[in-house]
């Protein structure tokens, strides 16, 4: 808003509709008259005219000075307007050339393509000149081309007006970048590669001599003392951890009842919590309710500590809130992303940072919990089984999960890893960001399940249609497309193929991270092209499509 005269105002407003960008003007009555140049420099004027001296008056000019200038901060160099006054400066990972920082920017390192490389993400730029533009790509795909170009120095992305043909847009930079802005108002996000930072080797001279010799087998020789001393004591906890290998899994695979931990019967929970009474109940919800130990059983259960006993009901089901219309409003974007997150961190901590190594099994979003604060939980562990030393796969005979969930080389020949619980953790991300079940032909009639549609969307690069109606207008693009593409690859038919968790969790907390290309998943029908119904009425779960069944080996 700006005063044109002592009776008279100029309101000047800058309208960003993602694919419009423009100046709306407004005169307040009485205004004299105005108008708006731009000139040879790059500068837009508002002038007004003054009838008292008979000249026009500026009043407003942006940008101010001569950064209007095309290139007006050099190479590598970008005109920063966020600040009151606009000042050039380098881009991230540069340096001046000299202390007039409009004469441009040099690398702090330089580029090899022998040597690594990283991108870093510069938000609201107005990106450089003498760009490439490629059409029908993704984010991905865009991301791809440029890092496995060694010439590449940038990329941008963005999506253009939907009265296009190609909504996509993908900017390539090789050589120097020039004339580029940086605003609050607008602007795309910058993707600059930099060269990784070298490793600096430390040198010590190491002189040999017989009394350092003699201190570094004392050590080794109280170790060896000790190794004996303790022996006995570690076979008893090897033998330990073989015990708990089956603690966690369903009752008939319990052979041992001699374990330091013993099984707790239902029997057992039955009379800790007084039949499942109200006056123990602490709490319900979308899974169940929850009840507390009972007083007079103090001492039965975990040595007398306080415990808290889940009973799934015939409701329970994440599922309570994403698959239900009525109340999946509750979960926006950055709910289901912090869930996501969440989900991918407990797996995480299951897999590797905890004593032993814990594969769930049955991974899955009605065993999912959302506390106070929508921060998730991992539930329902009665399937888990525990690796203990450097185990990395185990084979069952029995099958237990849920379809849809459960990893090929699972229900083919019952081969189970930490890859299992990542392939499941795919199909559940996928799952939260379009708000479909895993087996779902109500939306997607024409695909046998929400991987096949997902992979289908992604090769035609119109991944984002497959987001959540209740979500997709306000939704950033990158991170779900960045979902979308690690749960494309935690879904990939080869386990060997499939990220660690410390790697989902990676990518999923760095957006700049580029992602390697997915393979094409194999989609399998139950057997003897049986529907979900008829899974059910053989099995008669409660989840509806869990399963219980022998495979032959």
């Amino acid at each position: 808003m700006y005063p044109s005269s002592p009776s008279s105002m100029v309101y000047q407003t800058i309208v960003n509709k993602g694919d419009e960008f423009y100046l709306e003007i407004v005169l307040s009555g009485g205004s004299p008259y105005s108008w708006i140049m731009l000139d040879h420099t790059g500068t837009v004027k508002l002038l007004t005219w003054d009838s008292n001296s008979s000249s026009s008056i500026v009043i407003s000019e942006r940008p101010k000075g001569s950064y209007g200038l095309y290139d007006s901060c050099g190479p590598n160099g970008y005109c920063d307007f966020t600040g009151t006054v606009p000042a050039c400066q380098c881009l991230e990972g540069f340096k001046a050339i000299s202390p007039n920082s409009s004469r441009g920017c040099q690398r702090m390192e330089p580029l090899q393509c022998s040597k690594g490389n990283h991108f870093v993400a510069m938000p609201e730029m107005r990106v450089p000149d003498k760009f490439v533009l490629l059409w029908n790509r993704s984010f991905e795909q865009c991301a791809a081309e440029c890092s496995q170009n060694c010439s590449c120095t940038a990329y941008a992305y963005a999506n253009l007006s939907s009265a296009m043909a190609d909504k996509s847009r993908c900017l390539v930079w090789t050589g120097e970048l020039v004339d580029t802005w940086k605003s609050s108002n607008y602007g795309e996000m910058l993707y600059l590669r930099l060269a990784d930072p070298p490793v600096k080797m430390k040198t010590n001279t190491v002189k040999i001599a017989l009394p350092v010799i003699a201190c570094l087998l004392l050590p080794v020789g109280i170790a060896l003392v000790c190794i004996c001393k303790f022996k006995g004591k570690w076979r008893k906890k090897e033998i330990q951890k073989k015990l708990m290998l089956g603690y966690l899994t369903a009752s008939s695979e319990l052979e041992d009842t001699n374990a330091e931990f013993p099984f707790v019967s239902f029997d057992d929970i039955v009379a800790a919590t007084d039949n499942f009474s109200d006056s123990n109940m602490l709490g319900r919800g979308g899974f169940g309710k929850v009840y507390k130990k009972d007083a007079i059983m103090q001492g039965m259960l975990e040595g007398g500590k306080e415990v808290a006993v889940k009973r799934i009901s015939q409701g329970s089901g994440l599922d309570a809130f994403l698959f239900d219309t009525s109340r999946k409003h509750v979960l926006d974007w950055p709910t289901r992303f912090k869930i996501v997150k969440g989900v991918a961190r407990g797996l995480l901590y299951l897999h590797q940072d905890s004593r032993l190594t814990i594969i769930h099994r049955d991974l899955k979003a009605s065993n999912i919990l959302l506390d106070t604060e929508m921060a998730p939980k991992i539930s329902d562990f009665g399937m888990a089984r525990i690796f203990g030393g450097n185990q990395q796969l185990a084979n069952t005979t029995r099958v237990l999960g849920t379809y849809g969930y459960m990893s090929p080389e699972y229900v083919t020949r019952g081969a189970f890893s930490v890859k299992s619980d990542t392939y499941s953790f795919g199909v559940l991300l996928l799952e939260i960001v379009s708000g479909l079940k895993i087996i779902s032909t109500k939306f997607i009639t024409d695909f046998p399940n929400l991987i096949a549609y997902t992979w289908r969307l992604w090769e035609d690069g119109n991944s984002m249609e497959l987001v959540d109606s209740s979500v997709a207008e306000n939704c950033p693009a990158h991170e779900v497309l960045r979902c979308i593409h690690v749960g494309l690859l935690c879904v990939q038919d080869n386990p060997n193929a499939r990220p660690l968790m410390s790697s989902v969790v990676f990518m999923l907390e760095n957006e700049t991270t580029l992602l390697p290309a997915p393979k094409q998943p194999v989609y399998y029908a139950p057997r003897n092209n049986q529907t979900e119904e008829t899974w059910r009425n053989i099995e008669g779960s409660v989840n509806t499509s869990t399963i219980t069944t022998l495979v032959g080996r």
